[in-house]
Parts: structure tokens; C-alpha cells; sequence
């Protein structure tokens, strides 16, 4: 099923996106990423990475957006881009999440040519518990995250 909401944004709603998975979880981090591709089968894409999520015993996936196709920004001559959000929990600490994140968009294709660059797969950390994170490789909550709706529009459809 689709809803657009209007001539740019249109919201897709998939067997896996949305989707509430689970209501508790022992591991110590709740963490929000945002996923986003433009190159390929995005949504089949997406579902692989869901599944691997899933089996993934470092996480316990709580929930997942409807996945919303948008505009680029930055380098705008591209296809638009299909964006969603997922919310899990995991022990890992920030710095070993991104580098498993890094390795999953590795593993499904994503080659960095240059900033704004068309992509497989892109997979960023917008929220890591309540933590404020600085540095050179990593930040936290994701850089402008509050001014994109390939980030707003999905995160209105948590629980």
C-alpha cells in the first residue's frame, strides 16, 4: 500500500515496514538508525537487511517506520531516495555499532564516490540512548536529523 503526501513524498507500506517486533529487550542501548538507498531493488534490499537485523543476536529489533520515497538533497541529480527508520536495542557501544553498521552497508553494496553520492545502501545512527556524541568519525544525535523528512515523516509513525 502507498499514501502520497504529495508530489515528492510518498509513504510505502510494506510486510516488514512498518512493523512492531518486540516489546521488551535486555540490552542496555535504545537506538534509532535511519536506512536510505537509491541504486537497485531498495525495498528488497531493505528486507534482507531486516532479516539480518533479526537473525543478528548483537540486536533486538522494537520496531521499524513505513519507508518513505523523498528527494535527494545535496547532489541532486539522482533518483529519489527510499528512506525508513528503525528502532532496537543492543550492548553495543557507539563506535562498534557504527563499524557493524559500516560493514552491513559494505555487505549490501554501498561504495562512497562522494558526499551526496547515489547508494545501495546508507545506514546512519540518528539517536544512540540520550547520549551526545562529538567526534571526528561519529555524531550523535545524526547531524541535522530534526530538518530532514526522510527522518521526521517516518519517525511520526512510532509507537
Amino acid at each position: 500500500m502507498k499514501k502520497t503526501i504529495n508530489k515528492d513524498l510518498t509513504l510505502f507500506f510494506t510486510a516488514n515496514y512498518p512493523r512492531f517486533i518486540k516489546k521488551n529487550s535486555n540490552k542496555r542501548y535504545l537506538i534509532t538508525i535511519g536506512i536510505g538507498g537509491n541504486i537497485g531493488n531498495t525495498k528488497q534490499l531493505f528486507d534482507k537487511l531486516f532479516l539480518c537485523l533479526l537473525k543478528d543476536s548483537r540486536f533486538d529489533l522494537l520496531e521499524t517506520s513505513p519507508l518513505l520515497l523523498n528527494p535527494p538533497f545535496g547532489y541532486l541529480h539522482q533518483n529519489y531516495f527510499l528512506n525508513g527508520i528503525i528502532r532496537l536495542k543492543s550492548n553495543l557501544c557507539a563506535n562498534d555499532l557504527l563499524k557493524v553498521m559500516q560493514r552491513y552497508e559494505k555487505k549490501f553494496g554501498r561504495k562512497r564516490s562522494f558526499q551526496d553520492a547515489p547508494r545501495t545502501l546508507d545506514i546512519d545512527i540518528i539517536f544512540f540512548d540520550n547520549k551526545k556524541i562529538n567526534t571526528e568519525k561519529l555524531i550523535i544525535p545524526h547531524k541535522d536529523w530534526a530538518n530532514r523528512e526522510s527522518v521526521i515523516i517516518p519517525l511520526k509513525h512510532f509507537k
